[in-house]
């Protein structure tokens, strides 16, 4: 059995954590201390990104494997916090980025045009995100790799029937530790911002790594956990292959 590698989302993987709050005004997606990301700003986004991709086609030449699709609103929500909070971090701590993110090549992975607004938008957050420490590779625990092992088999990419132990030694790898310590360390950096998500728009979750079929394998999660309230689902960008490497 070979499962399936995983596959980091950008060379680049941060994320951010979840921050009580009780803010909720008509019209506002969420929050990141006073700073409003408003809903009308997301539906202009997604707007453009459908102006200038009409359609996901072949003619747009993305990464082989990746599956190509329009980003939804929940993914410009994660954009633009991550944004914002990066910015936030970056000022406070003296961080400065450690290289700049081609849009071209960051469209090329999106599978979009390279002059949609939103590819700009996540250009200059994988740029931002460059200079924010990432602390020593993290092991994975037995419930994370059972986790993990899980999402590959929603994925489809572990059959159905291999066990943990047997999947286990194909996933954990330098990747993987890599992708936890990036976790940790982005949502311990982060704990002081004030983040605060629409339930509509809950649970937000940053890919660090996935699998094919938008299945987050590692994830941090972006403001509060899931309500009953109505939902929009979307989930970041993932895609496939046959052992744990970087992306």
């Amino acid at each position: 059995m070979r499962a399936r590698r995983l596959v980091a989302v950008a060379s680049v993987a941060v994320g951010l954590v979840a921050l009580s709050g009780c803010r909720s005004e008509p019209g506002v997606a969420a929050y990141v201390g006073d700073h409003r990301i408003t809903e009308d700003a997301v539906t202009g986004i997604i707007d453009d990104v459908r102006a200038k991709n009409p359609t996901p086609t072949e003619a747009v030449e993305s990464i082989p494997g990746q599956e190509v699709r329009l980003p939804g609103r929940t993914e410009v929500v994660s954009t633009l916090l991550l944004g914002e909070v990066c910015e936030r971090v970056s000022a406070a701590e003296g961080y400065r980025s450690q290289g700049q993110a081609d849009p071209a090549q960051v469209a090329q992975q999106l599978g979009l045009s390279p002059d949609t607004d939103y590819v700009r938008r996540v250009a200059e957050l994988y740029t931002c995100l460059s200079g924010i420490p990432v602390g020593a590779p993290v092991a994975p625990t037995e419930q994370e790799l059972a986790d993990l092992v899980a999402a590959g088999k929603r994925a489809g990419a572990i059959p159905a029937d291999v066990t943990v132990e047997q999947a286990a030694p194909q996933l954990d790898g330098d990747q993987l530790r890599q992708a936890l310590a990036n976790r940790d360390s982005l949502a311990a950096a982060v704990k002081a911002h004030d983040v605060t998500v629409n339930p509509r728009y809950r649970p937000v979750e940053f890919p660090l790594l996935s699998f094919s079929g938008n299945v987050v394998a590692v994830g941090v999660p972006l403001g509060e956990p899931a309500s009953d309230a109505v939902t929009d689902l979307s989930t970041p960008k993932p895609r496939p292959a046959a052992e744990p490497t970087d992306g």
